[in-house]
């Protein structure tokens, strides 16, 4: 397996990934954008190209598997501080995930983490999760943070295993757009100093 920086050809393959990652909150979005005719993967990979921003290709970590893409991790810097408003144009839906991203200011945000099914179970993503420190450290943060769904049980005990404790939660506000109730967690560890990186 080989992990490398992702370039401008992956970012179908990134569109790809984040729909699954996502499980339906992309799609929402990307459908508003979404020109006459044009897939909604299209759209992702689109905005996937963009130079700037947070979801973009530069953001983006690959596994390679035989030569092929068999998963991706999308990561980056939040910012030191955030306006102080309420996210009046936000769906109300989203609201909790933006309140816990307010939370770890200047961390380093682990947005999607995402496998191809046929890849599954062959750790991918621990591979990928490797490269989070070296990544945080680069990116002059301390702590490395992550929100999961509490009813994604696969990845909060991914998450739990590799040192990550709940820092915050808030309840999920329920959308057609996605299939979770409950809790979202968010999760933060400390990255390891440039000195402990293997």
């Amino acid at each position: 397996m080989k992990i490398r920086q992702a370039i401008s050809e992956d970012c179908r393959a990134i569109a790809e990934l984040a729909l699954m990652a996502g499980e339906g909150i992309p799609a929402y979005f990307w459908a508003q954008s979404r020109a006459a005719g044009e897939e909604i993967v299209d759209v992702g990979a689109r905005k996937a190209a963009s130079e700037s921003g947070n979801f973009s290709y530069r953001n983006v970590q690959i596994a390679l598997l035989d030569g092929k893409v068999a998963g991706m991790l999308l990561a980056y810097r939040l910012p030191d501080s955030e306006p102080a408003d309420d996210f009046p144009d936000v769906p109300e839906f989203v609201r909790p995930l933006l309140e816990l991203e307010r939370c770890v200011p200047g961390s380093f945000y682990i947005n999607m983490l995402a496998t191809y099914p046929q890849y599954r179970g062959r750790g991918v993503g621990r591979r990928l999760m490797a490269v989070v420190d070296r990544l945080a450290t680069a990116a002059g943060c301390r702590t490395i943070a992550v929100e999961v769904f509490e009813q994604n049980a696969g990845a909060l005990r991914l998450y739990r295993t590799l040192g990550y404790q709940v820092a915050e939660e808030r309840a999920v506000v329920p959308h057609s757009c996605h299939p979770y109730e409950g809790r979202i967690v968010l999760l933060t560890k400390q990255a390891l100093p440039e000195a402990a990186l293997p």
